[in-house]
């Protein structure tokens, strides 16, 4: 009896489905990766009270530069990065812009603990002048000691 030789068959990788898994990977990426409107670095008043904001909240940061002392005001409407305005009349307009789209629009003040009350008063004032009915100003929770935060 004589026996054949087998034919071996090459390894094939199959590389059809590769750029199927990559777009699901891309697309999972995108899904969970969390998106913060607002990394500007404030010395946050203390407050026991804890209210959530809006998703969609516009965002108000009043900060002063550790080099210099300079007050910087910057400004987001919830979903664009926060960007540099000149001040309380620039923050005025934008605010009385997304007023005027939507009148119950949420507004986060996030005010350095080592600014004055007058300047944060002073943009209070604007804003309300601008129309804005509903804000919630920005403090890190109060623990109280013993307990878990």
């Amino acid at each position: 009896m004589k026996l054949t030789p087998t034919q071996r068959v090459a390894a094939l990788i199959p590389t059809a489905s590769m750029a199927d898994i990559a777009f699901l990977l891309i697309i999972f990426f995108m899904v969970t990766t969390g998106y913060e409107v607002d990394r500007t670095p404030v010395d946050l008043p203390e407050s026991s009270q804890r209210t959530e904001a809006a998703k969609d909240a516009a965002v108000v940061v009043l900060a002063r530069d550790p080099d210099t002392g300079a007050l910087s005001y910057k400004f987001s409407d919830g979903v664009k990065r926060t960007s540099v305005v000149g001040g309380p009349e620039d923050i005025y307009l934008e605010a009385s812009r997304l007023i005027y789209r939507d009148s119950t629009r949420q507004f986060v003040l996030k005010a350095d603990g080592s600014v004055h009350f007058e300047k944060v008063d002073e943009l209070l004032d604007r804003m309300r002048r601008g129309g804005v009915q509903n804000v919630l100003l920005l403090t890190q929770q109060r623990t109280v000691s013993g307990s878990a935060p």
